[in-house]
């Protein structure tokens, strides 16, 4: 339901355009990586995927599960909570990769967090957390990373500006592209494994940065 939601909701907020470098159908339990930089940045990516066949869970900040409606649906579709800079943290890895067993894909976040910035524009992803490449060890999913540029242009900012772009994004209708790379398979150390995934997805978002226009996104290094 979720997927499907974000499916018909992006394309009234903005225009959503996918390239991919996928080649041949995934093989059940792949593990999505996708930069994190807006609140609209979940829908762009489900949107995205599904377009391509693809309806993981996610992994997300527990917070969510206690909002009314939602919360029911996060929890009825298998979707993951995440307790941050809790005891509880490590239970959202156990879970994923019991998810990824049984043949399901699981989208997630490597930043772990939103980056504390006010302006609209895109920015690469910042650094990322060791859950990733732990889940990849343990699992032995492939990797598929997953960029996006242009969901900042629908919510960013204070609590103001986010209310203030999603009213007008339909009138606006932002452009936003999401790119998916090639499956890959990280290296077996934490730390490398880390770092590998961070690259790839820097370079899909670069690919999607420049199909929403932006032209100095080289200079935008990691």
């Amino acid at each position: 339901m979720l997927t499907r939601a974000a499916s018909v909701l992006v394309p009234l907020f903005g225009r959503l355009t996918v390239t991919s470098e996928l080649r041949m159908r995934l093989s059940a339990g792949t593990i999505f990586a996708a930069n994190h930089d807006s609140l609209a940045d979940p829908a762009v990516v489900l949107a995205a995927l599904r377009g391509l066949g693809v309806e993981p869970v996610v992994m997300a900040t527990a917070g969510l599960w206690r909002v009314p409606v939602l919360g029911r649906a996060l929890a009825r579709e298998g979707h993951i909570p995440v307790h941050r800079r809790s005891a509880r943290a490590a239970y959202a890895l156990d879970a994923a990769a019991e998810a990824l067993a049984g043949g399901r894909h699981v989208l997630l976040y490597g930043e772990g967090g939103l980056p504390d910035r006010r302006d609209a524009a895109p920015g690469p992803p910042e650094a990322f957390r060791t859950g990733l490449a732990r889940l990849a060890q343990v699992s032995g999913a492939l990797v598929v990373p997953v960029g996006h540029a242009g969901a900042r242009r629908i919510t960013s900012g204070s609590t103001a500006k986010q209310l203030a772009g999603a009213l007008t994004a339909p009138v606006r209708r932002p452009r936003c592209h999401v790119h998916v790379g090639a499956p890959q398979r990280l290296p077996a150390e934490a730390h490398t494994g880390t770092v590998a995934a961070r690259t790839a997805v820097t370079v899909a978002w670069r690919t999607a940065a420049r199909a929403v226009g932006e032209r100095d996104v080289e200079l935008r290094l990691v």
